[in-house]
């Protein structure tokens, strides 16, 4: 009987599988948990679902190795068309018409099928060998076969005691081999009577012991040293074994191979994912959803009419071009956090109805050099190819610092360095960067390289300053608007107080304050709304931290906190250039403060002599209550002396209002803390020193004599702030009398501005302790 290729192997592949005993299946899953720690679920199921069963093993393995179906395109070359499909599986056989039919009705759809259809359809039969899964079976049949080929037994194998007296001392050895130091081959002579094999094999422990044993055993029968039997030393190589070694090792090399090529495939058009790392990838306008629009946007009002210009620019190009005018090629929002820089990108993405491509200045470092220089290419290719485009960059500072002689850090690496000089070359280089506008914010301005920041790369520079009081008013009214009050409560009135209660907020501690209130609402649970004491909370949470739990202070401690509270309150009341007090507290707080006081601060900014001087008696006004009324000094005032110290050294070698160091300022250049060199001699240091303790020592004694003047006001204002905790502007009025200089009228109707309905929400008090004296 004749049969075909495929006939014959897949018989010979039943035969050779069916004949799997217990101990093959089990050797392959003990290879399986010896050389793979993690591996697709489909061989796991197979080993375990299959590990007791020779029959069902050979049937998995043989479909999954040995299937004659169809090969994907590609490999219909080193397929024979001609010759039937055998099944190996173990079912029932079908009828020879029914294969006859299922063969036919296959040709006929094979040829009826174009290229794209033949893709699709067609599936991997015994090609399904190039699967990770089945090059990972393969290798652990593999590995098993080298595992049951391997001879753990000698050829001819016999005990050294049986060798001795069989055949040693009769004198029926002609040579003995020690093959690799483990065993011994002893070629018998041909003069034995006995019919054996032609040579015998044992193990040995020691070689030196052997060797001894063998001599002695000569030297008992009477034989010279000439006449012993030689001993050769050998070493031999087995090939399966020495292949052991390194089967498991090229097996995963060859899956990982597979793993990768897969991952490789994968990948977008083919490629690479390590080529695609050199690639930008900016969120563009048209993929997010942006709402911000220039109206949802307030204060600011000088940044966003240069923005706003740059955006009509784009939308009606003519207008400006007829002056003869060119778009400029880049815009620098400088500020401080949270002042709105990414609010107003995020606005001209809103309103600009050209392609916007936004990156962060960290995107372009990887750890991976040469990364940063190929995505600033890429970015601006694409803003090209779609001119008129923005692009907006994030913290630019990080890509932008300045360079110095040995980079950007001695011996650091120069990638950043190098990805500065392609956006330079981007910017303002001899490629044509037509209708490209670049936007870039950062809070770091004074470190930006100053090839960066000169006109043509970024021709203007938008400081954005913290908003003044009425800006902050504005802000707070577009809070405001998604919030849920009370029938009768006035939003007006509500967000031009808090405008008073936030000075020095920027726009994001603005929208913190007033989620922070809804959220504090929401807690409670208030069927009215947001109330302004949700506000009152939210603002000394942001300020100062969370309440502490009552009872934290002692009353002693509590009254020291009380005097000094009122020392910074009152020395800032009576005096004509400090700025006005808006809330005093002595509620412990999360930060560490154990009190504080809030004032407004003046928006000018000029500042006199006088008026600096006042700032400092205002900070040492607490220090100074503590010393009279108290009698101790605290350490509460180590955050004052650290402040007031700073001025002071500022008021004297920095702004030239010292008569005795004259007009002299020795400021550092540069932003950087630590700076090793001084500008002056030790002899200047020493009368620095000298005149900024002779200040601080007069305006302390300063405030002293206007404390201890005005005692009855003091004892009677701590007691008040003793009892509430919390004072504010109209209880200090109400208490020590009006200010003896008058408010600028700029702050009067934010100060004076109450809300028609105000419900503070205070926390459990604890219970109140009469301040002693």
């Amino acid at each position: 009987m004749i049969l075909s290729k495929t006939a014959g192997r897949t018989i010979l592949s039943e035969y050779l599988l069916l004949n799997f005993n217990r101990r093959t299946s089990r050797t392959l899953l003990k290879y399986y948990k010896r050389y793979v720690t993690s591996s697709p679920k489909v061989c796991f199921n197979l080993l375990n679902n299959n590990v007791n069963s020779p029959l069902n093993l050979s049937c998995i393995i043989n479909n999954k190795f040995f299937s004659t179906e169809r090969p994907p395109p590609g490999f219909g070359k080193f397929s024979n068309k001609d010759e039937p499909s055998v099944s190996t599986t173990h079912k029932k056989k079908d009828s020879e018409e029914s294969e006859q039919r299922a063969s036919d009705s296959r040709k006929t759809n094979d040829n009826e099928r174009n290229d794209e259809d033949a893709k699709e359809d067609r599936k991997p039969g015994y090609w399904k060998i190039f699967d990770p899964s089945s090059l990972f079976i393969l290798g652990l049949a593999f590995i098993a076969l080298l595992e049951l080929t391997e001879p753990y037994g000698l050829t001819n194998e016999i005990t050294m005691q049986e060798f001795l007296s069989k055949y040693f001392v009769k004198a029926y050895i002609d040579r003995i081999q020690v093959v690799n130091k483990d065993y011994c081959r002893c070629y018998i002579s041909e003069h034995c009577p006995i019919k054996t094999p032609k040579y015998v094999t044992f193990r040995i422990g020691s070689i030196d012991l052997f060797e001894q044993k063998i001599d002695n055993i000569q030297a008992s029968m009477g034989l010279h040293p000439s006449n012993y039997i030689p001993i050769h030393y050998v070493y031999e190589i087995n090939f399966l074994t020495e292949m052991k070694k390194f089967t498991p090792f090229l097996f995963f090399l060859l899956l990982m191979g597979v793993g990768l090529r897969k991952i490789s495939i994968r990948g977008s058009n083919s490629i690479n994912p390590f080529m695609r790392i050199g690639k930008a990838s900016p969120i563009e306008g048209k993929e997010v959803k942006v709402n911000v629009k220039f109206k949802d946007v307030a204060g600011m009002n000088e940044a966003k009419a240069e923005i706003t210009e740059f955006v009509d620019f784009l939308r009606s190009p003519k207008t400006y071009e007829s002056y003869g005018a060119k778009i400029p090629k880049g815009v620098l929002l400088c500020g401080a956090p949270g002042t709105g820089k990414t609010m107003l990108a995020k606005a001209v993405a809103g309103e600009a109805n050209v392609p916007f491509y936004s990156m962060s200045g960290s995107d372009f470092i990887e750890v991976f050099v040469g990364v940063g220089p190929s995505r600033v290419r890429d970015l601006f290719e694409k803003a090209r190819k779609n001119a008129p485009s923005i692009v907006f960059i994030d913290e630019i500072d990080a890509i932008g610092r300045k360079r110095s002689k040995s980079g950007f850090t001695a011996g650091s690496n120069d990638e950043r360095e190098n990805t500065l000089n392609q956006l330079l070359v981007e910017m303002d280089g001899f490629k044509p960067t037509t209708g490209v506008i670049v936007l870039a914010g950062t809070n770091r301005a004074d470190i930006l390289d100053p090839a960066l920041t000169r006109p043509g790369r970024f021709d203007r520079t938008v400081n954005i300053p913290k908003p003044d009081l009425d800006e902050r008013y504005e802000i707070f009214k577009v809070h405001l608007k998604p919030l849920k009050f009370s029938s009768t409560a006035d939003v007006e009135e509500y967000a031009r107080r808090l405008a008073s209660l936030t000075p020095n907020f920027v726009g994001a501690e603005i929208a913190n304050v007033c989620n922070e209130a809804a959220i504090q609402a929401a807690r409670r649970k208030s069927q009215d709304g947001v109330s302004m004491g949700d506000f009152d909370n939210a603002i000394e949470r942001v300020v100062a931290g969370m309440r502490k739990p009552p009872g934290l202070l002692s009353p002693q401690q509590k009254l020291a906190v009380a005097y000094h509270e009122v020392g910074h309150a009152l020395v800032g009341w009576w005096l004509e250039h400090a700025d006005p007090v808006l809330k005093v507290s002595i509620i412990p707080r999360t930060s560490g403060a154990l009190g504080y006081a809030q004032q407004m601060p003046d928006d000018s900014m000029l500042f006199t002599r006088d008026a600096l001087l006042d700032k400092i008696a205002v900070i040492l006004g607490g220090r100074a209550a503590e010393d009279i009324f108290i009698g101790k000094i605290t350490t509460g005032a180590t955050d004052d002396l650290n402040k007031v110290t700073k001025m002071c050294y500022a008021f004297v070698s920095q702004w030239g209002m010292n008569s005795e160091l004259g007009l002299v300022s020795f400021q550092r250049d540069g932003g950087d803390d630590a700076n090793f060199y001084r500008s002056y001699s030790e002899t200047t240091a020493q009368l620095i020193d000298r005149e900024v303790r002779t200040i601080i020592e007069n305006q302390y004694q300063r405030v002293k004599n206007m404390l201890a003047g005005k005692a009855e006001l003091v004892h009677k204002l701590s007691k008040l702030l003793y009892d509430k905790e919390t004072i504010t502007y109209h209880d200090i009025a109400s208490c020590v009398g009006e200010r003896e200089f008058p408010m600028n009228e700029r702050y009067r109707p934010y100060i004076e501005a109450k809300a028609k309905e105000v419900k503070v929400v205070e926390p459990p008090a604890e219970a109140k302790e009469e301040p002693t004296k």
